[in-house]
């Protein structure tokens, strides 16, 4: 009986534990978002050139600037109006339909387990 007051208490010391856990992350991702939000600086886009190499597009009030971004500086390398940024999404880079991809994993499991047989 000792042993079981024993696993339930452990069982309420963790479980009071992960409730502690749960809500800490919650309050502090809240934080942290309300401290990036911001109108005036956007990130529209990046692309990495090398590992610690990047250049951003980066809209700063009304106005577009592309930056080069390395380890230890920043860059500005030129400025661009609105109208020159192409905001549309790529055709290549959609959703991936992953109920799909597992539909045709069975689908092929299932044929190979008809050969076996």
């Amino acid at each position: 009986m000792e042993r079981f007051i024993q696993l339930v208490t452990v069982l309420l010391i963790f479980a009071f534990v992960l409730f502690i856990t749960f809500f800490t992350t919650r309050w502090v991702a809240g934080f942290a978002k309300k401290q990036t939000y911001n109108k005036n600086i956007e990130v529209v886009e990046s692309y990495r050139i090398a590992p610690s190499k990047f250049i951003a597009i980066v809209r700063t009030g009304s106005k577009y600037l592309v930056i080069g971004v390395g380890k230890d500086e920043i860059s500005k390398l030129s400025e661009l109006d609105g109208e020159s940024i192409d905001f549309s999404t790529d055709s290549s880079m959609q959703a991936i339909d992953f109920s799909g991809i597992i539909e045709k994993a069975k689908q092929r499991l299932g044929k190979n387990k008809d050969i076996d047989h």
